[in-house]
């Protein structure tokens, strides 16, 4: 299997434990209930050696939240997404290791409602 696509395989099924919404692929319809995490894009950057292929993958994964008074609950889904990326060190293919996590909240008017949008990015390095 792909890097990114291990590690984006395995980030959904163990974000789904964390018992948040968590939607993949395409955004959720207009009346999903908030909050929520949505896995975003992936990227990957290969270096080939000898014998593997080694390199970066980076993830992004956003927490929407119909109400900008709960900064706290966004922030604490980001951290609890933070803790489930920092717990990866393997999977069936691969060794993985954080390498620099971006975090940031901001408001979004994209929607009738104000939103509260929080933002990962996530750079893995696998071997």
């Amino acid at each position: 299997m792909d890097p990114q696509q291990e590690l984006f395989t395995n980030l959904l099924i163990e974000l789904k434990k964390t018992g948040y919404d968590v939607y993949d692929t395409f955004l959720p319809p207009e009346d999903t209930p908030y909050p929520f995490i949505y896995l975003a894009d992936s990227q990957q950057t290969d270096t080939r050696t000898k014998d593997a292929v080694i390199g970066n993958a980076y993830q992004t994964i956003h927490v929407w939240h119909n109400n900008p008074k709960q900064r706290g609950t966004v922030s604490q889904m980001l951290l609890d997404i933070k803790k489930v990326c920092y717990r990866l060190e393997h999977t069936a293919n691969f060794a993985w290791m954080i390498r620099n996590v971006d975090q940031r909240i901001l408001p979004d008017n994209t929607t009738k409602t104000p939103l509260l949008h929080g933002l990962l990015e996530v750079e893995f390095s696998f071997s």
